[in-house]
């Protein structure tokens, strides 16, 4: 089979067209419009830059103009290039979804956002862009979890295609082909992109892109491939008998020398063009018979500005596999400023602005006037607007999630074999519940102690497939694939992982189905995923990401594997709350509390950092009594907990997570020495912090945990430590102003029995005495 469809022979424009030119020429005015009345005429006190980019936005013009006009069903998503998000403002203008009031809003508080946003914009965004790499692959998760609401929920995500609008710099990141090269992909037949090749960046004219290198890694990666070269223009002169050498002539050409055509007069053309090969008298004497207005043309009509061309291309969509479809276009097309190196941020001068509203017919001082009423456009843009109507997402109300299962863990336990357990837990106790729940790792299912959760519910796959495992006794660990199935298994990608937990997390606001997606990988890595991650979250996606194994405990694994900086994750990233538990019990309070945050319209994602040591049980001192259990429960989904009280402490000892032993066993120590302590097991700086804020009036949440957990009649010298950085926890001396320690990690680990890499990093219990004893003398 032949993977690629190039368009060499397009037919001529159809009457058709007529309509949808109009529109095109409309689109780009708006949206040069706004980004020069948010940089030319809106008052700007400060002087700052406000910025756009004209040129970007007019590369896309005629694709988005073709896709929304002709294309696009109601079933169907979009993920807009973030610099063409005028171009996106402009065509809901037309189809009636954004009042004219904020086409002078653009990149103003309060009004239309610099990139398309779900959550901040007034105007229907099907996904949030912005971040390069990550908005692109979206649709990609946003496809996989529309696939999986369906098998789950009897077909209630509708069906239709994702599509991606690429520029072409944007594929240089890697998280582009990280996603396009997951073996998931390949069988989603609705994803389409498009990629904008105008071969320019944000300085220059780039001299190696180049479509065929594009085409080739996608058609390696199973994807269909569609590339959009010429019009109808273009392909109708190389149909004459001298067409081929001029054919020949501009795939030859670099892409800085054909740019150059694009700003050159027609005279200039008919010099530079032919060049100086053996068929450049041929070429010579094409051009000799058009016109300069033609010529013009005809050098500026690649096929991702020509409609007939696009028309095309969409006809040909496989929706049996990816699709990309490449489209030559040029930066700038239509504008004074088309093909010039630098013309990525620039902005039309008032004379270039007037010069453009001529060309367009546009009235500079009515820059936002509608269709007339009766008109062919108007008309059209009606029906579109009609065509393209969604049904009103009904949010439904997500399952119950208990808040204690009522055990108490004994023995030796890790917080990590919790994470299992739990979720076990919850398929018995609220199946109802259990139902929402996907995970996903990127394989390290068995790993990250899944084993059980995965066995039990089965891993998702849009099509069954025998198991043939199933039979061998010594295999612990089914994968039973099926479309009912609640586990996904990704490649070692993390940012496909959280880009997948994202869009599943969004589901309660796309189809009215809420979902409890949660996504385990080593912590080590948590900080790879940081930024896709806290772009869902930012894009409305609702998610926990379960980091473990965590911090310099995982000794054996040496200094590549321990992580430092991710305890702090809580107290930085917003719409987060972040955990890290000492004990199963905290695991099992602070999950099923995160769980009930998923799935609403005031909801939240939530970070876990988890351990591998095993930990004695008893530690943990649960309440017997009933009312007593209970208070400590909200005080550890509140952020920390008094763990011990001693008659008139001399020093408080804080800890996170794995060194809660260390503290135990130094205040014991200290104790021998007849110096009291009282010991705070924190599990959530980032609470503790917006805790903080609300007292001193920073903040709306509640402020309550302070009083239980560092009440100030206990106030004491306090030494805080955690197996991470130690600036996390440093803060809480403020609350009662106390001197303090901040014991922590601050260096890359080392590998080494766990006694050793403690005491290398100053974190062990001699190093938290010592400490105290400092404090207290």
């Amino acid at each position: 089979m032949n993977d690629t469809v190039t368009f060499d022979r397009i037919p001529a424009a159809t009457d058709a067209t007529g309509a949808l030119v109009e529109i095109e020429q409309r689109v780009l005015w708006l949206s040069t419009a706004m980004i020069h009345h948010a940089n030319r005429i809106r008052p700007n006190p400060s002087g700052l830059k406000v910025g756009g980019h004209q040129a970007s936005c007019a590369s896309m013009v005629s694709i988005m103009t073709s896709l929304w006009f002709e294309q696009l069903r109601p079933g169907d998503r979009v993920s807009v290039k973030p610099h063409a998000s005028p171009v996106l403002h402009a065509i809901n203008y037309l189809l009636g979804e954004l009042d004219r009031e904020y086409l002078t809003t653009l990149r103003e508080f309060g009004g239309l956002q610099s990139y398309p946003s779900r959550t901040k914009d007034p105007d229907p965004v099907d996904y949030s862009t912005g971040s390069v790499g990550i908005g692109a692959t979206a649709p990609i998760w946003g496809a996989i979890a529309r696939r999986y609401v369906n098998t789950h929920a009897g077909g209630r995500a509708g069906t239709g295609r994702q599509y991606s609008l690429v520029g072409d710099a944007e594929l240089d990141e890697g998280a582009v082909w990280e996603a396009v090269l997951d073996p998931s992909v390949g069988e989603i037949g609705e994803i389409v992109w498009i990629v904008d090749l105008n071969r320019q960046s944000l300085d220059r004219i780039v001299p190696h892109i180049a479509a065929a290198r594009l085409e080739s890694m996608f058609t390696a990666a199973g994807w269909q491939v569609i590339t959009v070269r010429f019009g109808h223009q273009l392909e109708s002169l190389f149909q004459l008998d001298r067409g081929p050498a001029l054919r020949s002539r501009i795939l030859g050409m670099s892409n800085p020398e054909y740019q150059r055509l694009l700003r050159c007069s027609a005279a200039e053309v008919r010099d530079r063009l032919p060049g100086t090969g053996t068929e450049a008298a041929a070429i010579t004497a094409l051009i000799r018979e058009l016109d300069d207005a033609t010529l013009l043309r005809a050098i500026r009509n690649l096929g991702g500005h020509d409609l007939d061309a696009l028309r095309a291309a969409y006809a040909e969509i496989d929706d049996n596999r990816p699709t990309a479809i490449i489209a030559y276009t040029i930066k700038g097309w239509g504008l004074p400023t088309q093909g010039h190196p630098q013309n990525h941020s620039s902005l039309l001068t008032a004379e270039q602005y007037q010069q453009l509203a001529t060309e367009l017919g546009a009235d500079p001082g009515d820059p936002w006037a509608p269709f007339p009423e009766n008109s062919t456009a108007a008309t059209l843009c009606r029906a579109v607007a009609g065509r393209l109507t969604r049904p009103r997402t009904e949010y439904g109300a997500p399952p119950t999630v208990p808040d204690d299962f009522g055990r108490t863990p004994s023995g030796r336990a890790t917080t990590q074999a919790a994470l299992g357990r739990v979720l076990l837990d919850i398929s018995r106790a609220a199946p109802d519940a259990a139902e929402r729940i996907v995970t996903v790792s990127p394989d390290v299912s068995s790993t990250t102690n899944l084993a059980g959760w995965l066995n039990k519910v089965g891993v998702w796959s849009p099509h069954e497939r025998h198991d043939w495992f199933a039979d061998d006794a010594e295999t612990i660990m089914h994968w039973r694939e099926k479309p009912t199935g609640q586990h996904m298994e990704l490649g070692i990608a993390e940012t496909n992982l959280v880009g997948l937990i994202g869009e599943l997390g969004a589901t309660w606001s796309r189809w009215g189905h809420p979902l409890f997606p949660i996504g385990v990988l080593y912590d080590p890595f948590v900080e790879r995923a940081l930024e896709p991650w806290s772009y869902g979250i930012y894009a409305g996606g609702q998610s926990i990401l379960v980091g473990t194994p965590s911090g310099v405990t995982l000794a054996a694994e040496g200094g590549a594997h321990q992580s430092i900086t991710t305890p702090s994750v809580g107290l930085e990233q917003p719409g987060c709350v972040s955990y890290e538990p000492a004990f199963a019990i905290d695991v099992e309070w602070a999950l099923l509390a995160c769980i009930g945050l998923l799935g609403r319209e005031d909801g939240k994602s939530s970070y876990l950092r988890l351990s591998t040591r095993p930990v004695d049980q008893a530690l943990a001192a649960i309440p017997a009594d009933a009312a007593a259990r209970e208070r400590r429960r909200r005080q550890v989904v509140a952020g920390a907990y008094p763990l011990r009280h001693a008659e008139a402490p001399e020093v408080t000892l804080v800890g996170m997570g794995a060194m809660m032993t260390e503290i135990l066993c130094a205040a014991d120590r200290l104790a021998d020495q007849g110096i009291a302590s009282d010991v705070v097991c924190v599990t959530s700086p980032g609470l503790l912090f917006e805790a903080l804020q609300a007292r001193r009036g920073l903040g709306a949440g509640p402020s309550w945990i302070l009083d239980q957990a560092f009440p100030a009649h206990r106030a004491a010298p306090m030494i805080t430590v955690l197996d991470g950085h130690p600036h996390t926890l440093a803060f809480l001396a403020t609350i009662n102003s106390v001197r303090a320690s901040a014991l922590g990690v601050t260096t890359f680990g080392q590998v080494g029995a766990l006694e050793d890499v403690y005491r290398y990093h100053g974190i062990d219990a001699d190093s938290i005495v010592r400490a105290a004893l400092d404090l207290v003398d």
